[in-house]
């Protein structure tokens, strides 16, 4: 089961736990809005709370009334998202006889055959594609359905029915590449606003880190060369090296590495980004990048000292240059005052005798 379908069991549980504190309180009175928005409210409630315990009787009862079968949790989960996690067909008819969005997305935009895909139920898989589920959908990680299948059966149905469709390669890029460049306008215009281009989703998980676990260079670029953190970690201490090692995206790990990102950061399993990435050859190369970044670093370490070295011999060099040059100075000095008086004694008159004085003698 893929990590993302692992976090909605867990928060279906919290959900579960969270609605039945919620109903003990409504029982005990704890009412703090008008009857009518409790109401609402609680019936919301109670199908999310019937569906996430299969409780057909209940959910048919609620729709009957008139309940939206589209009612979410605070992860944006629908009951049809969580019937495709238990594998209950029953419940899925139900809900989607009532008229329940088949394409629903959660906070992550995951629809309700993302959630059956990856946990491989083939028989609901046939169904949501039967009522209409969009098999190009594209979630938060960039991925589609299929992206995400392993069960060898549901996958197979599911690329079978994309070629009856007439999917071609070509449009899988297309819609794929449409994501990216909506995430790359929402982050550019974010960025104009002056914006936070580092808040975190639910998860932990910040846009460095989607796009890094999808493969999206140009929006990976896009944010480092706003000087976002590459060391960000979700709630499970994934750093974006993380997600680009375990979904096999050597240009992003090669992009990130070169921006200072630490390639020995681990997660809270106490795992590297080279523990958890499957594909032997980028796991190499990651242990190449940690030799280049360690030689980078001892490079950079040593044009250091010799900057300080020659800034020192250029400081004692100086003052050398400064000594010769007034000794120098000193000495050029000396000899033009020296020139000066001997010029003066020379232009002096010498005194000649006179005749008159030679006759008087």
């Amino acid at each position: 089961m893929s990590r993302r379908a692992q976090q909605l069991k867990v928060a279906k549980q919290k959900e579960k736990e969270w609605l039945k504190a919620q109903r003990s309180r409504d029982r005990m009175g704890t009412q703090t809005s008008s009857y009518k928005r409790h109401i609402t409210f609680e019936d919301s409630v109670v199908l999310l709370e019937a569906a996430a315990r299969n409780d057909i009787a209940e959910v048919a009862k609620l729709l009957q009334k008139g309940v939206t079968p589209d009612a979410t949790n605070m992860d944006g989960l629908t009951a049809l998202h969580q019937c495709c996690i238990d594998d209950n067909a029953e419940m899925l008819n139900l809900l989607l006889d009532y008229g329940a969005n088949v394409n629903a997305q959660d906070s992550e935009r995951w629809t309700p055959l993302h959630a059956a895909a990856t946990c491989g139920h083939l028989n609901l898989v046939k169904i949501l594609i039967a009522r209409g589920a969009n098999l190009l959908a594209v979630n938060a990680d960039g991925n589609m359905p299929y992206d995400i299948c392993d069960d060898e059966e549901a996958l197979d149905y599911i690329e079978a029915e994309m070629s009856k469709r007439g999917v071609t390669q070509e449009l899988i890029d297309e819609t794929r590449a449409a994501t990216e460049t909506q995430m790359l306008h929402d982050l550019q215009d974010i960025a104009l606003q002056g914006g936070d281009l580092e808040i975190p989703d639910p998860q932990g998980a910040t846009p460095l880190h989607i796009a890094s676990a999808n493969g999206y260079t140009r929006v990976v670029e896009f944010l480092l060369e706003h000087h976002t953190s590459t060391d960000a970690v979700d709630n499970d201490l994934w750093t974006p090296v993380h997600a680009a090692a375990c979904w096999g995206h050597l240009e992003v790990l090669e992009m990130l590495a070169q921006s200072g990102a630490d390639l020995n950061a681990k997660n809270k399993n106490d795992e590297t980004p080279s523990d958890i990435c499957e594909d032997p050859e980028i796991r190499e190369r990651i242990e190449q990048l940690k030799t280049e970044q360690e030689s980078k670093r001892l490079a950079e370490a040593q044009r250091k000292r010799v900057r300080r070295s020659q800034s020192n011999n250029t400081r004692a060099q100086s003052v050398r240059r400064t000594s010769l040059r007034d000794k120098g100075l000193t000495t050029k000095k000396d000899a033009v005052e020296e020139a000066r008086f001997r010029l003066q004694a020379q232009e002096q008159p010498t005194r000649k005798p006179n005749l008159c004085d030679a006759n008087r003698t």
